[in-house]
């Protein structure tokens, strides 16, 4: 990729509905990103009745609702994948969606997508690592709440099904809604980066978008960030989501921040030469200095503009002789 791959993240937000889910696409086009992502499972398949909720999904969800009929109500079937991937595919942008079980990456598989994103929960998953390897797709690693090792293991198992790591981009993420900003640890993203030589990225789940802007400053190729069209709205992840307003100014920012990284090689802009001659400075005479006088640290200073001989040659105009006069403050001419 020659830019930051931008994701906006819908996830569940949709709350189940393909409505909102079409209307979280526009949103997410007018906001300019790279791609938009859901999250594709089948609740049977991956929860039992009995899992207790997050405790962000406590304060976020009805108390007296379970975590399995929490997510069933948020699952989208074929049929609703079908429909908002051909939205996005009118629209033209990417259609993106975390399998999380091994029926819906069958599913994402059939529908052709050519990236895969495995969530955070999955990394420790070795048949659903193993299924995704085979597939020998574009991988996106997120690894919130993990370590080196589970991350280095989960690498070698998806290179040994077949996905080598020049295929695989690795998230740094913290799996808590909304992240504090000092659980952040931007740093271990340039550790995996150096300690696997993958590309890396960021999946900002913090409430504002300065640590997404870092992240790119520091070296993200790919950066995901959960929206949607309202925080108020009921569900696990809204508020802990950007209005879509922000999602805009995010990918902005983003944008600046990669404009402004250059190619690191240090040299004069086009847009500052003109102000060289201006604000530098040439050697000029301090005051009036009659033809044959020597020059001195007291008969010249350093003035603008920088039009004449720089006073880096200072040392080797002290002591040489005047050729003509010179008035005060004119430039001066060996």
């Amino acid at each position: 990729m020659d830019k930051v791959f931008i994701i906006a993240e819908a996830g569940v937000n949709h709350n189940g509905s393909v409505d909102i889910a079409k209307r979280m696409v526009d949103a997410a086009i007018e906001a300019d990103v790279d791609a938009i992502k859901f999250q594709t499972f089948k609740a049977e398949k991956i929860i039992t009745k009995s899992a207790p909720k997050a405790e962000y999904q406590k304060d976020t969800t009805d108390k007296e609702e379970s975590h399995f009929d929490m997510i069933k109500k948020l699952e989208l079937d074929m049929k609703a994948h079908l429909e908002i991937l051909d939205y996005c595919k009118k629209n033209k942008i990417a259609f993106l969606s975390s399998p999380f079980d091994s029926e819906s990456i069958d599913l994402l598989d059939k529908l052709g997508l050519n990236l895969f994103k495995i969530p955070s929960g999955e990394i420790t998953n070795l048949p659903y690592i193993r299924k995704i390897g085979s597939l020998k797709k574009e991988i996106i690693l997120s690894t919130g709440m993990s370590d080196l090792k589970e991350i280095e293991n989960a690498l070698n198992i998806l290179e040994a099904f077949g996905t080598p790591k020049g295929r695989i981009t690795v998230l740094h993420c913290n799996t808590e809604y909304p992240t504090p900003i000092e659980d952040v640890n931007l740093q271990a993203m340039v550790t995996m980066k150096d300690t696997f030589g993958v590309n890396v990225g960021y999946s900002d789940h913090t409430c504002g978008i300065e640590v997404s802007i870092a992240a790119v400053a520091m070296g993200a190729s790919v950066i995901e960030k959960h929206f949607t069209l309202d925080k108020n709205m009921q569900g696990p992840d809204h508020k802990a989501s950007l209005e879509p307003d922000e999602l805009k100014a995010m990918t902005k920012a983003i944008r600046n921040t990669e404009k402004a990284m250059g190619d690191g090689v240090k040299r004069a802009s086009q847009s500052e030469l003109k102000n060289k001659v201006v604000v530098r400075k040439s050697i000029v005479a301090s005051r009036g200095i009659i033809k044959d006088e020597i020059f001195t640290e007291k008969s010249i200073i350093p003035k603008r503009p920088g039009s004449g001989i720089s006073p880096m040659e200072w040392d080797n105009i002290i002591g040489k002789k005047a050729k003509r006069n010179f008035n005060e403050g004119e430039m001066i001419e060996l």
